[in-house]
């Protein structure tokens, strides 16, 4: 009972307990080693942002008089529109004040209309803190707050017309940014209280220095093309692309048994009486001999089908005449080998579409069947007879021409 009171005995062990709580070097290093490059390299500013030049000039405008209005970003996934609402508010607020100023909802896991009359409402209609003189210094700090709703076209329409009240009584204090990748799934009446920013898809210049530019940092080493292929398969998708290029520097680091520097640890940490480390532990990673990245491994981790397996199918729909059971096996074998049916879509459209020599008339009964089989597809049909269906088409138009 007499420890109890004994504050100096309290506060001393009150260090001890934080002293051992906190984090050491090596382990917040470990912890900026395995954060995802997606949000490791998200930009920071308005200047960071890439390829989006329109939108951030006049954005930077409206920065200057602090007089933001409702805005609806939209455009292509993985082209910055969270990014860039949420470097705004940094440069508006700063990261402390963020906290609290600022609402970030995915509307796609909350998207009912409990979601618009509780969570958003309540950060609606709460009074905005005064900042303090320090950060009134630094940052503009405007007399409102910023609700993020991303995703808004995944919203139902009851829940975005209940928004559409909400946007009006609380304009004073709050600012709304809906974000959405399809424009026409938001409701006039919201669209049309929102100033419109339309993001466009990476070219490929914008694309490719990004990620020169981050696998420079990372130290990663790859063959020629393999910045290209990521261009190619991430379809003008920077997040994508930014994961592919993660997932395959991981992919080439090769995992190495390694007992030697564990036991000079050991020595280094007084435990020199430390059991040897038996030559059969568990393997670690040796990032300190990265291995190159190839095309092929890109492509794989993407999911694209290789080329040779493309040309066998197409070789096969072209056969005059056409053989049922050499496309039947080859379909059977496509889905076997656990190849996405939008997949062998998508590159039997670039293959036989993209083809001088197939005839014009060909491509547009081909391209009917094409937006047929995708339809099934997204209705969840069986994707073995959709892939047999769509090929045997193919075939027969093939044959007639």
């Amino acid at each position: 009972m007499a420890a109890f009171f004994d504050i100096a005995a309290r506060r001393a062990a009150a260090q001890a307990a934080a002293a051992d709580a906190a984090p050491t070097t090596s382990r917040s290093k470990d912890t900026d080693r395995i954060v995802p490059w997606v949000e490791k390299y998200r930009p920071k500013s308005l200047l960071d942002v890439t390829a989006q030049d329109h939108t951030i000039s006049v954005l930077r405008r409206t920065l200057q008089s602090a007089n933001l209005p409702h805005m609806l970003f939209y455009g292509p996934p993985g082209t910055g529109k969270t990014s860039t609402i949420l470097a705004l508010a940094k440069e508006l607020y700063g990261p402390e004040l963020m906290k609290t100023r600022v609402l970030e909802l995915n509307a796609s896991d909350e998207r009912g209309i409990s979601i618009v009359r509780e969570k958003v409402k309540n950060f609606a209609r709460v009074a905005v803190s005064n900042p303090t003189s320090e950060q009134s210094k630094k940052y503009p700090c405007p007399p409102y707050k910023i609700i993020i709703l991303d995703e808004a076209d995944s919203m139902t329409q009851d829940a975005q017309s209940a928004l559409r009240r909400t946007m009006e009584t609380y304009s004073k204090i709050t600012r709304f940014c809906l974000i959405c990748n399809y424009v026409t799934r938001i409701i006039d009446p919201l669209a049309s209280r929102c100033s419109k920013f339309r993001f466009k898809s990476l070219d490929e210049g914008s694309a490719r220095e990004r990620l020169v530019g981050i696998a420079e940092r990372e130290e990663v080493k790859y063959e020629e093309g393999v910045v290209e292929a990521l261009i190619r398969v991430s379809d003008g998708d920077l997040r994508k692309a930014i994961t592919y290029l993660q997932s395959a520097a991981k992919l080439h680091n090769p995992i190495t048994p390694s007992t030697k520097k564990d036991d000079e640890d050991d020595i280094m940490s007084g435990n020199e009486h430390a059991p040897p480390q038996s030559s059969t532990s568990s393997p670690k990673l040796d990032l300190a001999v990265p291995t190159t990245i190839t095309v092929r491994s890109i492509e794989e981790i993407a999911g694209v089908i290789p080329t040779d397996t493309i040309t066998t199918l197409i070789s096969a729909l072209e056969l005059k005449p056409s053989s049922f059971k050499g496309i039947s096996k080859i379909v059977s074998e496509l889905v076997a080998d656990g190849w996405s049916a939008g997949q062998v879509v998508l590159q039997l459209y670039q293959s036989l579409v993209f083809n001088d020599e197939v005839p014009s008339k060909a491509k547009n009964e081909i391209v009917m069947y094409f937006s047929e089989i995708d339809k099934r597809l997204a209705d969840g049909s069986d994707e073995h007879l959709q892939i047999l269906d769509l090929c045997l088409k193919i075939s027969g138009i093939l044959g007639r021409n």
